[in-house]
Order: structure tokens, then sequence, then C-alpha cells
């Protein structure tokens, strides 16, 4: 079961050099992110979010790989495989980067936007669904940051022990 863990730090790029850190975790294997999403708001303006997961790209070579296989069949049944390979390219390409842009994976958006007022402008925020974690090790290695919990479906005293690792530094 993955635990949701959402984070708001005082600087903009805070939130940023703490997801590096984890990605950089999660190849030693001590945790596993199944989501993570970045939110800034600027001095001025709107709150921004930076989805881990490009589904638009993502979906786009998807649909262009599978469209160019589809497109070459059937350009065989009519002669032509190479126009069946650049137009089923093109046709599934646009089709998965269309899909992609409208489906949601992992955080869900509105979820992280309702909690995103509670940022302060200049500031910054990182919404973590976590798979499986070595808490000792990762919270040794989060105590170099500061930031304050927004929301967690941890457990009191896990709880407890993430926010004194990110309050010390």
């Amino acid at each position: 079961m993955s635990e949701l863990v959402a984070i708001k730090f005082d600087r903009i790029d805070e939130a940023d050099r703490v997801l590096n850190e984890l990605r950089r975790l999660q190849k030693e294997y001590l945790v596993d992110l199944e989501d993570a999403v970045v939110v800034i708001r600027p001095p001025e303006g709107e709150v921004q979010l930076k989805q881990s997961i490009p589904l638009v790209r993502a979906g786009a070579l998807s649909g262009g790989l599978s469209g160019s296989l589809w497109g070459t069949l059937v350009g065989l049944l009519f002669l032509n495989p190479l126009a069946g390979f650049v137009v089923g390219g093109l046709a599934g390409a646009g089709a998965g980067a269309l899909s992609g842009s409208l489906a949601d994976y992992g955080i869900d958006d509105d979820f992280i936007r309702s909690l995103s007022e509670e940022i302060k402008p200049d500031s910054s925020a990182l919404f973590l669904l976590v798979r499986k974690v070595q808490p000792e090790k990762v919270l040794a290695e989060l105590s170099q940051f500061r930031g304050k919990l927004l929301r967690t479906s941890l457990s009191p005293e896990q709880e407890a022990r993430l926010q004194a690792a990110i309050s010390q530094a």
C-alpha cells in the first residue's frame, strides 16, 4: 500500500532539491516512489505543478510505436508499407498524446491544487506517493532539508519522526 506525504518548504527551489535527493535514494533502492509532484508558487502568479511522469510524452511515444506497427501492416495490404508506417506513426502519436494529456496518474491534481492554497508565495511543496521505504536511512538523508508536513497518510509516530527529521535543518 502506498503512503501519501505532502511537505511544504519556505524556499522556491527546495522541493526540487528534495525530489532530486529522493531520486538518488531510489537508485540505491532505499525508497520506491510511485508518483511525485513539485508545486511552485512564484512571488507573483499562479501555482505551478511539475509532474514527475510526463504523460503526454509517454502517450505520444507508445502511441507512435503502436501506430507505426499497425500502419505498416495496413500499408502492406495496399502495397505501400512506408506510407502506412508514416501515417500510422503520426496518427498513433497524436492519439497517444491526447490520451496522455487527459489521463491523471498517481496523486489527484485537484487534491494537490486544494492543498496548494496553504503554500505562501515564493515557496514550494512536494507531494509524494511512496510504495516502500527504508525509514532510518531515508530520514537521515532528509534531515539536511527544512520543511513542514502539510498532510500524510502515515501513522502518528511515523509522521512525528518525519516532521522531526525535516525540522532539524
